[in-house]
């Protein structure tokens, strides 16, 4: 069975809505590696209750769909899929425990050739549900390794921010723990990669690795940290590649490039020398 080109684009996804508590906003800031240094009261905030904030990132959880390839209609090689690309917008901040629904299309899908797959880009809105007020667009891109040549549109896709041609304006470094990965996974990503070794292995790598999305959010923590001085407020949006896997317990190394607004970005694994998330861009606000 091949990708189901007309079925996907015409798709149209049941609307979740998912209630977070305090809780639930702790534990996904532990997972991505906020309260490393319990003293330092700016991550406290974050992961304890008293005057409460969320990560501008945790919206990548709370509108998650799941493995959504795998259903049948699809005609996705689930097995073989990646996740490619990850991008969201803020529209307002992220309140510690609220009601949320989440919105999800197909918006396109670029057929790369049987050799190199298929990209399905998606976008998603996460609402207030009780005011209908919208908190983030999200954009994401699946890249169906086993489904090119389907004989869809070539053409198309996400453009690639080019990284500037200088020294980084500033460098953060963050652990993560060795059981980072068995901490993120409770914020609702479920998939044995990331806890089993024998499925790891299977999967070609020498033990679990992290969900990509936890990367990202170490990433955030980073721009936030250094750009932002910890006020989700002036975090306004984040796009990426995912390049490599990072293992729990390595280094995350953010590269931070300044021009006005924007701030363009890559993270290392630092022990392994290799380039996690690559042509980052994000948006922030103040000096």
């Amino acid at each position: 069975m091949s990708l189901d080109y007309d079925a996907l684009m015409n798709h149209e996804f049941e609307e979740p809505a998912r209630t977070y508590t305090a809780a639930d906003t702790a534990l996904y800031a532990l997972g991505v590696g906020l309260g490393h240094d319990p003293l330092d009261e700016a991550q406290l905030r974050f992961v304890y209750e008293k005057d409460m904030l969320a990560l501008p990132t945790m919206v990548t959880v709370l509108a998650g769909f799941g493995l959504w390839f795998k259903a049948p209609w699809t005609g996705v090689d689930w097995v073989r899929v990646l996740h490619g690309e990850q991008g969201l917008r803020l529209h307002g901040v992220l309140p510690p425990a609220a009601t949320v629904r989440a919105r999800m299309r197909i918006v396109e899908i670029v057929d790369k050739g049987p050799d190199k797959g298929a990209f399905i880009h998606d976008e998603r809105e996460l609402r207030d549900a009780a005011t209908g007020e919208l908190v983030c667009t999200l954009t994401g891109t699946t890249i169906a390794r086993g489904d090119g040549g389907f004989g869809g549109p070539s053409g198309g896709g996400k453009p690639v921010h080019v990284l500037p041609d200088r020294d980084p304006d500033a460098t953060c470094d963050l652990p993560t723990l060795p059981q980072a990965a068995l901490l993120y996974r409770l914020s609702g990503d479920f998939n044995p990669l990331h806890a089993e070794p024998s499925v790891a292995r299977e999967a070609g790598f020498e033990a679990p690795i992290l969900h990509g999305l936890c990367t990202l959010g170490v990433a955030g923590h980073a721009i936030l940290k250094t750009w932002c001085d910890y006020d989700p407020a002036r975090f306004r949006s984040l796009d990426l590649r995912f390049s490599a896997p990072v293992f729990p317990g390595e280094t995350v190394r953010t590269e931070m490039w300044r021009d006005d607004g924007v701030v363009s970005f890559r993270a290392w694994a630092v022990e392994r020398g290799v380039v996690a998330l690559d042509r980052g861009r994000a948006e922030v606000e103040g000096e």
